[in-house]
C-alpha cells in the first residue's frame, strides 16, 4: 500500500536516518519502536506527507487513504461530541445530498427515452450504489459504538465539546480517525489519554476492524496485543523485523551477538594481514606476498555492528525520612464542582511503604483526589497526611511546564540548591543529558527527553511519598523499565496514577479504582484488578459460556453433592476428570471457531483478487460504460464488505473463546 525507498532526513550535520526502505501492505500491524528522539514521529509524519524527507521517495497509490494521529493537535470546541464525530462521514453526506438531488430530477423529468435521461438514470444508480457500499445510514450506530467504546457515555454525546478536557478532545478525534476506516492509520501514542478499558477496546479494534496500522507506543502490552511487525529506528538505520515486540527484542540481541562474533573473527584476520605485511614489507623474497596481503586488506568490506545505547537512566531516589505509619488517611472525603459530585465518601488508607495505584476513566477524580492529598484544592470530610510526610509530585503536564528557551543544564540550575548545584553535571549524565546534550534548549527536546528533565526536578529534595501522576507518558521503554524498578527499590510511599498496564505489574500491591463518584479498593496487582473486572461484567456472549454438555456434568455434580445417601465415589468428581473434559470441550470450541475464521480469509482472499481483476478491467477505456463488469464489481465489492464483517464478528468470538 506505501512503499518507502531510500529515505534520508538532516535536521544538522548527523542524518536522523539515512537509506530507509520498507514496505507497508494491508492488514500489516506495525511497531515503530526506537529510543526517544530516535525519529518515530518524524518518520510519521514524512509518512502522511506532512513533512518532507531530505532525499527518498514515498509512493502512495492514488485513492489510498491516510488517518493520522499526532501527539497533539489542533482541537474544535464548537459542535457536540456527537456531531464532532460526524465530520468523519462528511463525505456521505455530501454523497447523500447528490443522491437526493438527482431523486428530485428524476421525479420531475419525462423524458424518459433520452439519453440525458438514461445517463442521470445510471448516474444516480451508481452514486446509490457507492453511498450503500459507504455504511448509508448506519454510521450513527458506528458513532455511539466507537465513542462509547472509547469511554464516552450515551448522555456524554449530546454534551459540547468545550465541556470535556483536552485528554477526553483527543479521543474524539481518535474516533473520528477511526470512524473514517483509511486504508492505512498512523498512530502516535494512542493510548497517553486512554483508560485501560478504552486501551483494551483498541487492541480489540486494531487487532479486527482495521486495514494496515502503523503505531508509535511505549506501552509494552499495548504493543505486543496488537502489532505484528516491528521496524526499529536505530543509529540512523530502520530495520524490519517480521515479529512482535518482545520477539523482536529477542531477535535483536541474537543479531547483535551474530554480529559482533563477525567483527571481532574480521578484526583478528585484518591483525594477522597487518602483521605479515609489517613483518616482511622489507623483505624481497616476500614482495609478491606482501602485494597479495595488502590488495586482501583493500578488499575486506568492513562487517557493521548496530550500536547500542548502553547508557541508561539510572534513577535512583535519595534516602528520605521516616514517615508516620499512614501517609494518606481519608474518611468520607467529598468533592464537587457546582452541581457536579466528582466522588463522594472516599474512605481509605495508605501505609508506610505501600505502593498503590489509582485507576479509572479520565475525569472520574483520580488527580482530583491527588490534589486534595496535596492541599492544592478544598473538599469536604476528613483527609489526613501523616507526621513528617514530604510529598514529591510530577503532574501530568510537568514536561510542559518547563520552559523551552533554557538550555538543559540551566533548567535545573535555578531550582537547585546548596552542595546540589555542584553534582548537577553529574545527574545529568545519569539521565542521558551528558556532555553536550546538556547545552540543548528545552524547546527542541522530544517528548520524553522532557519527561526525563521533568523527573530530575523531582530528585532535587528527598521526599518520602511520591505521588506520580501519568509519569511515563513519552517515557521510551528502557526508560520506564529503569523507574519502575527505582520506584520498587524507593523506601517511601509512592501513589501512581497510570493505565500502563506493564508498568504497574508488580509494582503496586494494591489499586484504587475511580468510577461513578466512587473509589473502590482492590487488593493484589493490576492484572488481579483486571481479571475481577471482567467477571463483573454483566452478559456474558455466548461463545464464552459454558457448552451443554459442561452445564450438564456440572448439574450432575451438585446434584451428587446434595445426596447424603450417595457412595463417597458418586459424591464427588475428581477435579482432574472435570478439567480434562472442560480443556477438550474448549478445544473443540477453538478449532471451530479457527475454521471459521480460516474459511472467511479465503474467501476474501479470492473476493479480493477478483476486486482487482475487474478493477483492472474498468480501467480499460473499452471497458469503462460495460454495465456488466459495473454490475459484477458492485456485487463483488458489496459482498467483500459483508465477509470482511463476518471475519471480524468471527475473529471476535476466537478471541473469547480462546478468552
Amino acid at each position: 500500500m506505501i512503499s518507502v525507498e531510500k529515505l534520508k532526513v538532516e535536521f544538522g550535520v548527523k542524518p536522523l536516518f539515512s537509506n530507509a526502505s520498507f514496505v507497508i501492505n494491508d492488514r500489516d500491524r506495525i511497531a515503530l519502536v526506537g529510543k526517544n528522539g530516535a525519529g518515530k514521529s518524524t518518520m510519521l509524519k514524512i509518512l502522511c506527507g506532512q513533512q518532507k524527507p531530505t532525499s527518498g521517495t514515498v509512493a502512495i497509490p492514488s485513492g489510498t487513504t491516510i488517518g493520522y494521529l499526532p501527539q497533539v493537535m489542533v482541537l474544535q470546541d464548537d459542535t457536540t461530541v456527537r456531531e464532532e464525530a460526524r465530520k468523519a462521514f462528511a463525505g456521505n453526506t455530501e454523497l447523500k445530498a447528490r443522491i437526493e438531488g438527482m431523486n428530485a430530477e428524476l421525479s420531475e423529468r419525462t423524458d424518459y427515452e433520452s439519453p440525458e435521461y438514461m445517463a442521470l438514470v445510471e448516474k444516480f444508480t451508481r452514486e446509490h450504489e457507492r453511498y450503500m457500499m459507504m455504511g448509508a445510514e448506519g454510521y450513527e450506530a458506528n458513532i455511539e459504538r466507537t465513542l462509547m467504546g472509547l469511554g464516552f457515555t450515551r448522555d456524554d454525546l449530546d454534551r459540547p465539546t468545550s465541556e470535556f478536557s483536552g485528554g477526553w478532545r483527543m479521543r474524539i478525534e481518535l474516533a473520528k480517525i477511526l470512524l473514517e476506516r483509511p486504508d492505512v492509520l498512523l498512530l502516535d501514542e494512542p493510548t497517553n489519554h486512554l483508560d485501560i478499558e478504552s486501551i483494551q477496546w483498541l487492541e480489540q479494534f486494531l487487532s479486527q476492524s482495521a486495514k494496515a496500522v502503523v503505531l508509535v507506543s511505549h506501552d509494552r502490552a499495548f504493543i505486543n496485543n496488537v502489532t505484528n511487525r516491528t521496524l526499529e529506528i536505530s543509529c540512523g538505520k530502520v530495520i524490519d523485523y517480521k515479529v512482535k515486540y518482545d520477539e523482536y527484542v529477542k531477535l535483536r540481541a541474537e543479531r547483535r551477538e551474530q554480529q559482533l562474533r563477525a567483527y571481532e573473527n574480521q578484526q583478528k584476520e585484518i591483525a594477522d594481514i597487518k602483521d605479515f605485511i609489517e613483518k616482511f614489507r622489507y623483505k624481497p623474497t616476500k614482495a609478491v606476498q606482501v602485494q597479495s596481503r595488502i590488495k586482501q586488506l583493500e578488499k575486506i568490506v568492513p562487517i557493521e555492528i548496530d550500536e547500542v545505547d548502553n547508557s541508561a537512566m539510572h534513577l535512583k531516589f535519595p534516602p528520605c525520612l521516616r514517615s508516620g505509619d499512614y501517609p494518606v488517611i481519608c474518611d468520607g472525603v467529598r468533592k464537587d464542582y457546582g452541581q457536579h459530585t466528582v466522588f463522594s465518601d472516599v474512605t481509605l488508607t495508605i501505609k508506610r511503604g505501600e505502593k498503590v495505584a489509582f485507576v479509572g476513566k479520565n475525569g472520574e477524580g483520580k488527580s482530583t483526589l491527588v490534589k486534595c492529598i496535596m492541599g492544592e484544592i478544598p473538599f469536604t470530610g476528613t483527609l489526613k497526611v501523616g507526621h513528617n510526610v514530604q510529598i514529591g509530585y510530577f503532574a501530568q503536564n510537568q514536561a510542559q511546564l518547563l520552559d523551552e528557551r533554557l538550555t538543559v543544564f540551566q533548567t535545573i540550575d535555578n531550582v537547585a540548591k546548596g552542595d546540589i548545584r555542584l553534582r548537577i553535571n553529574d545527574i545529568l549524565g545519569a539521565f542521558m543529558f551528558g556532555g553536550e546534550a546538556s547545552e540543548k534548549k528545552v524547546g527542541v527536546l522530544s517528548g520524553g527527553e522532557r519527561s526525563r528533565l521533568a523527573m530530575i526536578r523531582l530528585l532535587l529534595e528527598p521526599v518520602n511519598l511520591l505521588i506520580l501522576d501519568e509519569p511515563t507518558n513519552h517515557l521510551d521503554m528502557p526508560s520506564k523499565d529503569v523507574l519502575k524498578e527505582a520506584i520498587k527499590a524507593f523506601d517511601g510511599t509512592a501513589i501512581i496514577v497510570s493505565h500502563d498496564r506493564e508498568f504497574l505489574d508488580g509494582l503496586v500491591t494494591k489499586v484504587y479504582e475511580f468510577g461513578g463518584g466512587r473509589v473502590k479498593e482492590h487488593l493484589g496487582g493490576i492484572y488481579d484488578f483486571i481479571i475481577s473486572k471482567q467477571q463483573e461484567r454483566p452478559g456474558i456472549d455466548d461463545a464464552t459460556k459454558p457448552s451443554a454438555s459442561i452445564d450438564a456434568l456440572l448439574g450432575q455434580q451438585r446434584a451428587k453433592d446434595t445426596n447424603a445417601d450417595a457412595p463417597a465415589q458418586a459424591e464427588e468428581m475428581s477435579e482432574s476428570k472435570l478439567s480434562y473434559i472442560e480443556r477438550k470441550e474448549q478445544q473443540r470450541k477453538i478449532r471451530k471457531a479457527e475454521k471459521a475464521v480460516e474459511e472467511a480469509e479465503a474467501k476474501i482472499d479470492k473476493l479480493e483478487t477478483r476486486l482487482k481483476e475487474l478493477d483492472m478491467e474498468l480501467s480499460k477505456p473499452e471497458n469503462a460504460s460495460d454495465m456488466a463488469i459495473v454490475n459484477e464489481y458492485t456485487d463483488t465489492k458489496r459482498a467483500l464488505d459483508e465477509e470482511v464483517e463476518r471475519w471480524e464478528r468471527l475473529s471476535e468470538e476466537l478471541e473469547q473463546i480462546k478468552g
